[in-house]
Order: structure tokens, then C-alpha cells, then sequence
């Protein structure tokens, strides 16, 4: 069985678990059971969310649950060991594979920088991936700007960063460049002040974190069986 996994929001259904008859208990219980949960299905393989809903009161008190995997893979191995068993409870909850079924499609969300990182990390346990800057410039000006003559009211400054950045894969001879930019507004320009230094840094910080989150959105990771890989690129994909 060949899936896909890209660097994206898993909105399909098979890659969906609901989980219901999810008991209150006691207070401390409920408020550790969106924890419960994830300490269960994230044996079976790496979890995007794990939500939590109260049930409607003429459902009587309790919880359902919707827990989203990367892997339609792991949400289909982690459905038959947890239906109808107790897990952390004293009664057996259900457990159901989601039923919508949406194709990977151009307009799929892409996940944030922390999270492509996390799966990164997760699927390449065993091999190693890097990332690469091949430039990082400054478009700011703000020099340029500070020794003009005739500024308007409505001028304002701002922090502007370009960084060129690449996500490699040497295991898989497998390269990702891309570019981001990221721009930050001034309301008045400190020289040499701390807060000046700071957003500099924070702009910085983001044109990276924007230029790779989009090489890995680049990438689509081809399951082959239980444990084989590969990655190819995906050119079009925006």
C-alpha cells in the first residue's frame, strides 16, 4: 500500500480517529484526559491535534475526542487495538476511522515551521536531514531612508529580510531550495536602540522560518509497506 505524506493540515478522514464514551470521572481525570489521550495513540505514530469535546447534555456527561495522525498508515494501526478497550478508563470507549476522504491537492494548508520540523524529525529518525542558508540579506535601508531630506507623515519605516535557504536529504540525494521574506513595521527608528536590535533579530528569525517552511512543503514523503521510504520533490506544489 503506497501513501503520501506531505508537509501539510491532515484534513482526510482516514488519517482521523474519533474516539467516544470517554467517561468524566472525577475533576483531576478530565482535566489530564486530552493528556491520556495522547500518551495512547501517539504510540501508533505521530499525532497532528488531539481534541477534545464535551458531550451534549442529552448525551449525559462525558467526552468524545477527534485525533488527527500524519499517516493514514497509523491511524489505521491504532484503530483495532484501542476500540472496545478500556485504555486509561474502567468502561471500553469506541473507536472509529474518520470517514471524508479528500485528495492532496495544491490548496492543502500547510503546517508551521516547528511542526514541518517535528515531522522531519519523526519520519527520518534513522537518516539525517539538514538545512542550509545560501543567503540572508537585508533589504531594510533604513540608512538610506534616515538621510533623506524630506520625509512624509505617512512614511514609515520598516525591517525587511530575503533569506535563500535549502532543505536537504542526503540519504535520499534529495534537495529543497527556496526563499522567504519577512517585513516588519516601525512606528519611529532608535538607532543603536535595544528595541530596534530585537525586531531586527525577530525579522530575521522569520524570513528563515518562511523560506524553510516552504522547501518542505516541497517535499512528499512516499510510505512503500510498513517501513520503507522514499522522498521525491514536488516542484508544483505551492
Amino acid at each position: 500500500m503506497v501513501q503520501l505524506v506531505p508537509f501539510a493540515v491532515p484534513i482526510e478522514g482516514d488519517k482521523t480517529l474519533l474516539v467516544w464514551e470517554l467517561s468524566s470521572g472525577p475533576t483531576p481525570e478530565a482535566l489530564h484526559l486530552k493528556h491520556s489521550l495522547f500518551t495512547v495513540f501517539s504510540q501508533f505514530g505521530l499525532l497532528y491535534s488531539v481534541r477534545l469535546f464535551p458531550n451534549a447534555a442529552v448525551g449525559g456527561p462525558g467526552f468524545s475526542a477527534i485525533i488527527k495522525f500524519y499517516s493514514a498508515r497509523d491511524a489505521h494501526r491504532a484503530q483495532k487495538p484501542c476500540d472496545q478497550k478500556q485504555l486509561f478508563h474502567t468502561s471500553p470507549v469506541k473507536v472509529r476511522l474518520g470517514t471524508r476522504h479528500t485528495a492532496v491537492h495544491h490548496n492543502t494548508l500547510a503546517v508551521n515551521n516547528s511542526r514541518c520540523q517535528e515531522l522531519a524529525n519523526y519520519i527520518f529518525v534513522f537518516h539525517e536531514w539538514s538545512k542550509r542558508i545560501i543567503k540572508l540579506q537585508d533589504l531594510s535601508n533604513l540608512e538610506e531612508r534616515e538621510n533623506e531630506d524630506i520625509v512624509t507623515p505617512l512614511q514609515k519605516q520598516s525591517l525587511k529580510f530575503f533569506c535563500a535557504l535549502e532543505v536537504g536529504l542526503p540519504s535520499h540525494e534529495c534537495r529543497s531550495p527556496w526563499v522567504g521574506m519577512a517585513e516588519e513595521s516601525l512606528d519611529k527608528l532608535v538607532e543603536g536602540s535595544l528595541l530596534l536590535f530585537m525586531k531586527r533579530k525577530i525579522t530575521q528569525k522569520l524570513a528563515i522560518q518562511k523560506a524553510m517552511t516552504d522547501a518542505f512543503q516541497r517535499l512528499l514523503i512516499v510510505l512503500l509497506g510498513k517501513t520503507f521510504l522514499i522522498v521525491v520533490e514536488v516542484l508544483q506544489f505551492q
